[in-house]
This record gives C-alpha cells, sequence and structure tokens, in this order.
C-alpha cells in the first residue's frame, strides 16, 4: 500500500499503481474562484470530513467534470510555515487538502501539483509545506477507514522531507474519524463553527446540547467524549516542503519514509 498513489470516494480510500499515465490532454487544472465547490468536494470525499482555511483552491477537471481538488491553506500556527520559510506567515502556504478521485490515473497528482505550483508562481509564494498521516486507523467496529499513507506523491514531486511534525494524541469518534483539538476547542468557548463540531458528536450518538453557553458545553463535551470516543497515540505525520520561489533556499533533506507506521 505505501507504494500505491491514495485516492478518496465519499470518505473511502483506495490506490492507484504510480506508472499509470494520465492523458494532460483530457485534463485541466484551474483556480476556483471560491470556497463553494471546493469546500463541498472535500467534505464528501476526503476522510477528514473537514475543510481548512483556504488562501487558494484548484480543480482538476476531466472533461469538465470535476475530478479532484487542491485547497492551499493557513495552517492553525504561522511557525508551520516561518520555522522554514523566511518572511511572514502569508508568504507561504500549507498543501491543507489533496483529493482526487478514484478514477485519476496514477500519476494524476504529480501533472496536477506542478501545474498548482506554476499558477502560485506567479502570486510570489515563497513555499509550500505539507503532511503526510501514516497511522492507520479503525472505526469502532474493527474496519479499516484510512489506510495511512506516507507522502508518495510528494516523494515522486521532489518535496524535502524533514522528518516528523509533533507528536500527540488523537481522538476518535467512533466511525473513525478525528475530532480535532480545535473543533474541541471551538465546542469549549462557543466560537464560530461550533453547531458543525456539535453535530459531529450528536451524529455519533450523543444527545443534542439544551444550551450552547461555553461552560455548560465544555461539560457536555467532557461527558460525550469520555461516553463515545477512543484515544490514539500518533508519532506525528510526515512533513514535506517544496520551495515555490527560486530564491528560497531549503534545508537538506533526510532519507523518504516507506512504511506506515505499526
Amino acid at each position: 500500500m505505501p507504494t500505491l498513489n491514495q485516492r478518496w470516494r465519499s470518505g473511502r480510500d483506495s490506490y492507484r499503481l504510480p506508472d499509470e499515465v494520465i492523458r494532460t490532454a483530457e485534463y485541466d487544472v484551474t483556480e476556483l474562484p471560491d470556497d463553494t465547490l471546493a469546500k463541498a468536494f472535500v467534505l464528501e470525499h476526503h476522510y477528514s470530513g473537514s475543510y481548512p482555511a483556504a488562501r487558494w483552491r484548484f480543480g482538476l477537471f476531466h472533461r469538465g467534470e470535476l475530478q479532484g481538488v487542491a485547497v492551499f491553506s493557513h495552517p492553525c500556527n504561522d511557525r508551520v510555515l516561518t520555522n522554514i520559510f523566511p518572511g511572514r506567515a502569508t508568504d507561504s502556504v500549507e498543501l491543507g487538502r489533496f483529493v482526487l478521485l478514484d478514477e485519476v490515473p496514477g500519476n494524476g497528482e504529480s501533472w496536477m501539483l506542478g501545474r498548482c505550483f506554476a499558477l502560485l508562481r506567479r502570486e510570489g509564494l515563497a513555499g509550500v509545506v505539507a503532511f503526510s498521516d501514516p497511522c492507520r486507523r479503525l472505526n469502532r467496529q474493527g474496519i479499516p477507514v484510512f489506510g495511512g499513507h506516507v507522502g508518495i506523491v510528494y516523494q515522486a514531486h521532489n518535496a524535502v522531507y524533514l522528518g516528523r511534525g509533533t507528536a500527540r494524541t488523537l481522538t476518535l469518534l467512533p466511525d473513525g474519524s478525528v475530532l480535532s483539538d480545535r473543533a474541541q476547542q471551538k465546542v469549549r468557548s462557543a466560537d464560530q463553527g461550533v453547531r458543525y463540531a456539535v453535530a459531529r458528536l450528536v451524529a455519533c450518538g450523543a444527545e443534542p446540547p439544551s444550551s450552547f453557553e461555553p461552560s455548560y458545553l465544555a461539560t457536555w463535551l467532557r461527558q460525550w467524549k469520555a461516553r463515545l470516543c477512543r484515544f490514539l497515540r500518533h508519532r506525528g505525520n510526515h512533513k514535506y516542503v517544496w520551495r515555490v520561489a527560486r530564491r528560497v533556499r531549503l534545508p537538506l533533506g533526510l532519507p523518504y519514509p516507506k512504511q506506515l507506521d505499526p
């Protein structure tokens, strides 16, 4: 599995052989003007069921049909970018979501990334950071819902590998998806986006909260996490970087990882 190219449909992963060649004359990569189309596509097909803080988003179209989306976003922590690239955090981006449907041939990701980077170069960006998650996950019934990936497409596109991100403990919902720390904080603080985070817990069996006061929601979250969620120690995602501007110098990379976490 780690040497194959990962694809998605309706939140389930599948795999294509890396030596399949995309017929580029049949495809177009186009910048999407707003989040409407990209967000709907990502929420329908990506395993995370979430959408990042997008700055640019691009669609892969096959004869007019949307078959892939790349979302370049701003991470929660500016240091994800500024620890690697010089200047302000807004001078670089994270590849926050990258989703191709299962019918796209094996090397479609590399070709689409190349087209996206060419378009981003016109924006004067310094570089791009991307992460791959090598930790496989099961739902409560023991059925695999995410196979994990080591970033084969990033390696094929000559990214520099910088090792692991921060190790952490994941909060898993019964369906095997992750209830992120950010979503949990939105519930505790009743911040914007709280209703979406609450709805995910309710869909998994939690009783709807009777109040959206922060103190009540904090207690509600703690109780339903204890009843519904499992916890998984994660060693950290693999971190990859590319320079977009030719002036940028990247650190020496480490050997590419090849195996999923046990």
